[in-house]
């Protein structure tokens, strides 16, 4: 079985889909019978039937209720990918992948192979079989990097197919289906680009599930979750800048840019709880650090929240996410403060040596000013400070008792567990040390505490996928070189040509290989005579296949022929019957695996990383500048990508 492929992933969301499907149909029917009734209800004047409808409208109602609660839930089962470790780490959301229907390519891709290529369908089963077997695989990756290859391999893979298969001009009749990851309505397209497009959001779905099953009480996994979430991020925005015009919600730019920034967040938040677990000491800086940490946390959950309240987005989320991120705003708001709170009433006043760094710290800490004395007599006073941090901690309360007010609105997360316990510890620790640092004899008011200036020490990256790190070898590779032998090219039927040898030579020149082209031909010479032209290409010499051979390996099939002569045979490329238009263009394909990249959505970036991809680039430009023929007094040897007369 294929590397990085889990059957048995399968069956659990596999259940999930047919369920929310199951749901939606029965939403769509409820919803039907709504606008029906409605209808009803508006045309009649009978008041008998006015009052059965009214009836009829309030069941259905609640119907449509109980149903979006249910695929609310179904949405929300976080606990498939939440990881098995003992610590308590706040919950990530993780996304589910996309579903595809089986894809049957044996019939539409034998019959192009045929009709465009002119060679037998029948003798690319194997071929045709072995990418199938492909995308089966790919419909159940394994939660780990050999899923995420696995992924990487198929999207290369339908580079190549769309090289061969796909012309510019028209579709191979096959329709791609796939169902929306939160709602499972399913679509379909006859566009390649939405089979991509479903990987692509596939590949950042999986790394979210990776990122959230880390075991974030550990240093390697925090970091691996932060790469996890970055790179998912990097998945939905290279989706969203490439790819429009999707025929699925999830994969609208509004929802690409709602999970691009809930990513983004979800690494912010990795980033304060590893700064908790580097900052293990308790100084008054660290804690400083801390809670500008927590508060640029908050400022990016606000930020999704607003996303996710937006109209298109509003209705899609599922309501449990909506609530997850505002909690996490609150909660973060909330540590901020307690944080500030602690740094001011748990450490010492500074020493002489250490306060021009403090009161450095502390002036850039705070959005406004607190009132009160100078922030010198501040930090050195420790009353002062205990009023200060009083009221960071009555912010700190409030904010604990919001976060816990909206945990509990929404049902779902109710049933978290995790999710509570986080919430109520801090609420406790926050309380206790309010009842800790209050004094009976306080008669002032506790005053407004600032808010806390955001900054974080690790600004989330957006990774985009870097497709060059899976080498893939084109399936189709004996149907010849991408450079010629591509879908849009279309070309003439291949010509055998008898040909002697004269005494100079065959009298043409060749230029490049794989095929080797025949840059000109002599007037009155034998290839001439022959019927060779400009710009036909070899793609055999004496029966042998020649459309992958190397300039001196045509060479030295054409050398060893005798008295009798020799055959060729040739294919011209239609409209490319003047020189201009044979000259190599830069996508020019590597015989292995370097993968080039010619198309808005394939990566131009990747392309530059991979080294076969730009020594090719640069072969292909020197092929076009040497254009110096030299004639037959030159040894055969003598050539490399220069053209030689033979």
């Amino acid at each position: 079985s294929q590397q990085g492929c889990d059957p048995f992933a399968q069956t659990q969301r596999s259940k999930l889909q047919h369920r929310r499907a199951r749901i939606n149909q029965q939403i769509n029917k409820e919803m039907r019978m709504r606008a029906g009734a409605e209808n009803l209800f508006r045309a009649t004047s009978n008041h008998k039937v006015k009052e059965t409808v009214a009836l009829e409208l309030s069941y259905v109602n609640s119907n449509l209720q109980l149903l979006k609660e249910e695929l609310e839930e179904l949405n929300s089962s976080m606990d498939v990918y939440q990881n098995d470790s003992e610590s308590i780490s706040v919950p990530m959301i993780p996304l589910g992948l996309k579903e595809t229907k089986e894809l049957d390519l044996l019939v539409p891709l034998k019959d192009f192979i045929s009709e465009h290529y002119g060679e037998e369908g029948v003798l690319f089963e194997k071929e045709i079989k072995e990418f199938m077997e492909l995308r089966q695989a790919m419909r159940t990756p394994s939660r780990n990097e050999a899923g995420l290859e696995l992924l990487m391999e198929y999207y290369n893979q339908l580079y190549f197919l769309e090289s061969r298969f796909f012309p510019p001009t028209k579709t191979l009749g096959v329709f791609f289906h796939w169902y929306d990851s939160l709602t499972g309505v399913p679509s379909h397209q006859r566009a390649l680009a939405f089979e991509k497009g479903s990987v692509l959001f596939n590949l950042g779905a999986l790394h979210t599930q990776i990122g959230a099953r880390q075991d974030r009480a550990s240093l390697p996994g925090l970091n691996q979750a932060i790469d996890a979430f970055q790179k998912a991020a990097g998945a939905f925005n290279y989706l969203k800048e490439n790819f429009s015009n999707a025929p699925s919600l999830d994969m609208s730019a509004d929802s690409l840019t709602m999970l691009v920034k809930l990513m983004v967040a979800q690494v912010q938040e990795c980033v304060f709880e590893k700064m908790t677990l580097l900052h293990a000491q308790n100084d008054f800086l660290a804690r400083l650090q801390l809670a500008q940490e927590a508060a640029r946390v908050e400022e990016v959950y606000s930020l999704v929240h607003q996303t996710m309240s937006q109209p298109h987005v509003k209705d899609y989320v599922p309501f449990s996410w909506t609530t997850m991120v505002q909690v996490k705003s609150e909660h973060f708001k909330a540590l901020s403060h307690y944080f500030a709170a602690i740094s001011l009433c748990d450490c010492p006043a500074p020493s002489d040596a250490e306060l021009l760094e403090q009161e450095k710290a502390f002036l850039q800490f705070h959005v406004t000013m607190p009132e009160g004395p100078s922030l010198r007599v501040l930090l050195q006073d420790p009353e002062e400070r205990r009023k200060l941090g009083k009221a960071h901690l009555k912010r700190a309360i409030m904010k604990h008792e919001e976060a816990m007010r909206i945990h509990g609105l929404c049902k779902i997360l109710r049933k978290m567990d995790i999710l509570q316990e986080v919430l109520s510890f801090a609420h406790k620790r926050s309380l206790s040390k309010y009842s800790e640092i209050d004094h009976e004899e306080d008669f002032f008011e506790t005053g407004e505490a600032p808010d806390i200036h955001p900054k974080t020490h690790q600004k989330p990256e957006i990774k985009s996928p870097n497709f060059s790190q899976v080498k893939v070898t084109d399936l189709f590779h004996r149907l010849g070189p991408l450079s010629v032998f591509s879908a849009k090219n279309k070309w003439y039927p291949t010509r055998r040509v008898h040909l002697m040898r004269g005494e100079n030579g065959f009298g043409f020149t060749l230029r490049g290989d794989s095929p080797v082209l025949i840059a000109g031909v002599i007037p009155g010479g034998c290839a001439a005579e022959a019927g060779l032209k400009e710009g036909d290409y070899i793609i055999s010499v004496n029966g042998k296949d020649c459309r992958w051979s190397k300039h001196a390996e045509v060479v030295q099939l054409l050398k060893s022929t005798g008295k009798e002569g020799v055959d060729i045979g040739v294919i011209t490329l239609q409209g490319s019957e003047c020189p201009k238009a044979v000259d190599r263009k830069a996508a020019v394909m590597s015989s292995g695996s370097g993968m080039l990249k010619s198309n808005k959505e394939n990566s131009r970036k990747s392309l530059m990383n991979s080294k076969s991809a730009s020594t090719l680039l640069v072969w292909s430009k020197k092929s076009k500048r040497s254009k110096k023929s030299t004639y037959s007094g030159v040894p055969f040897t003598a050539v490399g990508d220069n053209e030689a007369m033979y």
